[in-house]
């Protein structure tokens, strides 16, 4: 407990985000190289009115992919050091962790809408959604004054981040070098 009598905020709370996402980003990283060629037959058969250039335009290559999340990883890193530098105060940190914990629905969206497995689907139900609820909780139960709108906003930014990572990882690595795009 602090002098003010709430708890004192461990960590966990802060640093614990960067293991959290690297704990989900791992599996990412173990499976997006290379994801949508595996899956293209099913995504045909259950999208069929998704145009086959979408589909060339969603590969990723395993260094695309490897890059890609390196670079948000530097992003979710400075967010976890500012939240441990400002007992878990900062606007950027706030705003991650939110982004970071509402990110698993659209894993969970992509998998039901593809209806099959998608990268990261099975560490944001496990891992991204309850570390996120836990450390937002933590937070309140710490005293630390949460500004829902900012956070909401900021949060918001992490899409278009994680966009520019990929979009820099694309022109830094060599396209995917084969495609299921031409059969069947």
């Amino acid at each position: 407990m602090t002098a003010t009598g709430k708890a004192a905020l461990p960590a966990t709370v802060t640093w614990g985000l960067l293991a959290a996402w690297a704990v989900h980003d791992s599996e990412e990283l173990a499976t997006m190289g290379g994801w949508v060629d595996r899956a293209r037959p099913r995504l045909r058969a259950h999208l069929p009115w998704v145009p086959e250039r979408v589909w060339d335009r969603l590969r990723v290559s395993p260094a695309q992919a490897g890059i890609a999340i390196g670079l948000m990883g530097a992003v979710m890193a400075t967010a976890a050091a500012r939240g441990a530098s400002t007992g878990g105060r900062s606007r950027f940190y706030q705003a991650a962790l939110v982004g970071f914990g509402a990110h698993a629905g659209g894993h969970l969206a992509q998998a039901v809408l593809t209806r099959g497995y998608t990268p990261g689907v099975v560490t944001a139900p496990l891992v991204v959604a309850p570390f996120s609820w836990w450390a937002w909780r933590r937070l309140g139960a710490a005293g630390v004054r949460r500004d829902d709108r900012a956070t909401a906003v900021g949060a918001a930014l992490l899409l278009p981040a994680a966009a520019l990572c990929h979009a820099v990882a694309r022109r830094l690595a060599p396209a995917p070098t084969s495609s299921s795009g031409d059969s069947g």
